[in-house]
């Protein structure tokens, strides 16, 4: 549906210059357009290997795993028909803690293996269950303690001083975080309790074997592997 709509702006547009006969003027900016998106990939992909690499000496020095430590009663608080030793419940952490420091290209391959594992739990496979809906609302409104994408943006458009957004923008994720919530609580007593979940079963019939502990969160990179390295946005 986006192709869509975006195939609609980009015709409406070129039949506009046309009647006006700015043909030129929709020329000039796709080539601008283009030349800005390279030299921002660039910036960007300078910043998010350093984080990269910042989160994978955390995950050596056994930081990430004292984070899940952490978070593991708030996870398990706000997922509780997620089983606490199921895969997605490291997925999970993992999507929190890179959106924690705003990496968000990071925290998409985690949040698509971390919704491939709750599919699993789903008894009804054609309907979203209210775990993969509040996945979903706190990935979409995660407190951000630094906004390191737009920081980098920000460098690359010269700004005097690009971290002045840190403040503002954690007391708005932290209000977007705390709404997203509030919303999800209510509308999970609103629909009652959900269908028991089920783990997968082998082809014997019976359930596979459990973890016996809670899978301790992935690093960024190794979630980009196992998802095939697909788009990141």
């Amino acid at each position: 549906m986006v192709n869509w709509i975006w195939l609609f702006f980009i015709v409406i547009s070129v039949v506009v210059a046309a009647i006006n006969g700015r043909i030129d003027a929709v020329t000039q900016a796709a080539f601008d357009g283009a030349k800005s998106g390279v030299t921002i990939s660039f910036g960007l992909i300078s910043i998010m290997v350093f984080w990269l690499g910042m989160m994978r000496i955390a995950e050596d020095a056994g930081v990430l795993k004292k984070m899940a430590k952490l978070l593991s009663p708030v996870v398990r608080w706000l997922f509780p028909d997620v089983p606490a030793n199921h895969p997605a419940m490291g997925y999970i952490m993992s999507n929190l803690s890179a959106n924690l420091f705003g990496l968000g290209n990071a925290a998409t391959p985690m949040g698509i293996k971390a919704m491939q594992e709750l599919q699993k739990l789903n008894p009804d496979q054609e309907t979203a269950t209210p775990a993969m809906c509040t996945l979903l609302a706190l990935n979409t409104s995660s407190i951000t303690l630094v906004p390191t994408t737009l920081i980098a943006i920000r460098m690359n458009y010269g700004s005097a001083n690009p971290a002045e957004i840190v403040g503002t923008t954690l007391a708005a994720t932290f209000v977007a975080t705390g709404a997203a919530i509030l919303a999800d609580r209510w509308y999970r007593r609103r629909s009652g309790p959900p269908p028991a979940n089920r783990l997968p079963s082998g082809k014997s019939g019976k359930p596979l074997p459990a973890h016996t502990a809670m899978d301790p969160p992935i690093s960024a990179a190794a979630a980009i592997r196992s998802s095939g390295g697909g788009d990141i946005v």
